[in-house]
């Protein structure tokens, strides 16, 4: 396992600074994590990066690759309660083959679970994350910009059906599955609904989850991930409905891509988007007018937007996010390597189960984290 660098305590401290100063409570979480779980959030294509643990009782972990994942399980299993979370400590990550990435690595970072106004918290977020970035004396630092729920909000401005509309939005993250719903490529959007699938999903779920498992017996599969077969069986029967819905026609899938080509400085990138609404406009002017606010928060705390971009196309590979995102990159180590990152993801509760466990909070979430070896100007990594 390849390990970053060290930096100067002083370096580090000045990095650390300005999270300090969020006024959040130092905590840790556990360095095993369930690997089912990551993945479910994640996508399966994550697993190449995880160091995966197997124990006796046959569960799969993996040592944590991201502390957002293992803070917020924490937080809301103890209650779920409005608080702010420092977190400083190891995440672990399998570099790309061929890649002198670390694989050791320290993140620090901030997640903010609180109500209140979620734009305001999104720039003081966004903000602090840039600060701490800058303090590592780096001058080549920009931002990138995006938003799950403005790809969202768009999708809903133009007149499709609920459940392509639903599989759109599912694509975002996923760039081949969204060429291909572009492209009205059959063959790719056939992925979306198999054989199994289709016979699934005219059953109710707990007889789709026995008649999964009956095949996994007769097969002598054994299934991995920690993934249960109602879970499997849910997801089949979403993907064979979801595969029903049609497909764009030509004029809506040029829009969907004028709306993806969109990437400038933040208030021109705005009104870009705003010229390619849909009829249904509604939720889009609103999420555009809440962008507005949010970078008049940011350019307030500093954040120089002349350095910024706001992408349309702009996603991370960790699922979970449901909101605005955003990266900190340096010139010198490129995109692949960001110094900080963060966004909002007030539907991760739910997707850990939350609700299962009789827990229920009226909170959002957002957090960033910062990489001190990336932010550190005489660092390499």
């Amino acid at each position: 396992m390849r390990l970053e660098r060290s930096i100067p305590a002083e370096a580090l401290d000045a990095i650390r600074a300005p999270l300090l100063a969020a006024g959040a409570a130092l905590t840790d979480a556990p360095v095993l994590q369930p690997l089912g779980l990551l993945l479910d959030l994640t996508g399966e294509a994550m697993r190449s990066r995880l160091f995966v643990v197997s124990g006796d009782g046959g569960e799969e972990a993996c040592l944590r690759p991201d502390f957002t994942v293992a803070v917020a399980r924490q937080h809301f299993e103890n209650g779920g309660q409005p608080a702010r979370r420092r977190y400083e400590g190891k995440a672990f990550r399998v570099a790309p083959r061929g890649s002198d990435r670390a694989e050791e690595f320290l993140q620090i970072g901030v997640e903010a679970f609180e109500t209140g106004d979620p734009v305001a918290a999104d720039a003081e977020i966004a903000s602090l994350a840039w600060a701490s970035a800058a303090a590592g004396g780096r001058s080549d630092l920009s931002l990138i910009l995006g938003d799950v729920s403005l790809f969202a909000a768009f999708v809903d401005s133009l007149d499709l059906a609920p459940p392509l509309a639903a599989r759109l939005k599912r694509a975002f993250a996923k760039p081949r599955q969204l060429k291909a719903e572009l492209d009205g490529d059959s063959s790719a959007l056939s992925s979306e609904q198999s054989r199994i699938a289709s016979l699934l999903a005219g059953l109710p779920e707990t007889e789709a989850s026995a008649v999964l498992q009956e095949l996994w017996s007769l097969a002598g599969i054994e299934p991995v991930g920690g993934r249960r077969p109602a879970e499997i069986a849910h997801r089949l029967v979403e993907r064979a409905e979801a595969a029903k819905a049609g497909r764009l026609d030509a004029a809506q899938a040029d829009k969907v891509r004028a709306f993806l080509a969109v990437s400038d400085r933040p208030d021109a990138a705005l009104d870009a988007i705003a010229s390619l609404a849909g009829p249904h406009d509604g939720s889009l002017k609103a999420a555009i007018a809440g962008w507005r606010a949010r970078l008049s928060g940011m350019a307030q705390r500093g954040v120089p937007l002349e350095r910024a971009t706001l992408a349309a196309a702009f996603g991370r590979a960790f699922g979970y996010y449901d909101g605005y995102l955003f990266e900190v990159h340096s010139a010198a180590l490129g995109p692949e390597r960001p110094v900080a990152a963060g966004g909002r993801y007030d539907g991760l509760p739910l997707k850990l189960g939350m609700a299962k466990l009789g827990v229920s909070t009226s909170t959002g979430a957002v957090g960033c984290m910062v990489r001190p070896a990336r932010a550190y100007a005489g660092g390499g990594e």
